[in-house]
């Protein structure tokens, strides 16, 4: 069994990567760093020294580097049976005050790559008829923001992608799910002044990814909205 996941050296990526992992998945994982991934990669192998770790150091945010990415992924598994699109960026602030070209670069690492992604690696999930992606969307996918500005956006067309994602696979057999976890406490809540148990955690994504790939064949979660325990924060 095989899962590529993007974005993997930290956060829900990572808690993600090891939880397939444990479960007896090989792994392909991806971020820019590249020590940091590589070190992620050193601790998925320490859960499972039996499956094979495939870390490439790639920004998702360029389609030339998710075209390589595909590529290795696609040489080294004869199938995927597990796509989990997460790579992302996350930028708050108000449209109007935003920088010149956040939206593009946003656009590009949030939505563009699990586009080009899904489209290299799609054409073997359907020839063997199986496979489950899943699309790491957000409450902001759902709920407009103050400060959501260009972040907001791509979440948005990340959900439109994932939906029409699924009607387009429903006579493949090929499953889709849209997974929208509201503040989970990772990298890109650094620096908020919130206690830790205001947050989920990475594990209860990852936990949650694997409860609805398990379900029987016949059935699909097509959208998962998580938030913690007292709701978002605003």
């Amino acid at each position: 069994m095989n899962a590529v996941i993007t974005g993997a050296s930290k956060g829900i990526g990572k808690a993600v990567a090891i939880k397939l992992a444990v479960e007896g998945f090989n792994v392909a994982i991806c971020a820019r760093n590249a020590a940091t991934l590589e070190q992620t990669a050193e601790e998925i192998r320490a859960h499972n020294p039996a499956i094979q770790v495939l870390a490439i150091p790639t920004d998702m945010g360029k389609k030339e580097d998710v075209l390589a990415f595909a590529e290795k992924v696609k040489a080294a598994f004869n199938t995927i049976d597990i796509l989990v699109n997460n790579a992302g960026v996350f930028v708050p602030g108000a449209l109007a005050e935003q920088e010149e070209g956040l939206l593009e670069n946003m656009m590009a690492a949030n939505v563009y790559s699990a586009y080009h992604l899904t489209r290299q690696l799609l054409p073997g999930m359907k020839a063997v008829r199986k496979g489950h992606i899943f699309n790491m969307c957000s409450t902001a996918s759902y709920t407009s923001h103050p400060n959501g500005g260009a972040y907001s956006i791509t979440k948005f067309a990340l959900l439109g992608f994932s939906r029409n994602l699924r009607e387009e696979l429903k006579s493949h057999n090929v499953k889709v799910t849209s997974l929208s976890p509201g503040p989970t406490l990772t990298a890109s809540w650094e620096g908020f002044d919130a206690p830790p148990r205001r947050m989920m955690e990475p594990e209860d994504v990852a936990n949650l990814l694997w409860a609805a790939y398990t379900l029987s064949e016949q059935a699909v979660v097509e959208e998962v909205l998580m938030r913690p325990m007292l709701g978002d924060i605003s």
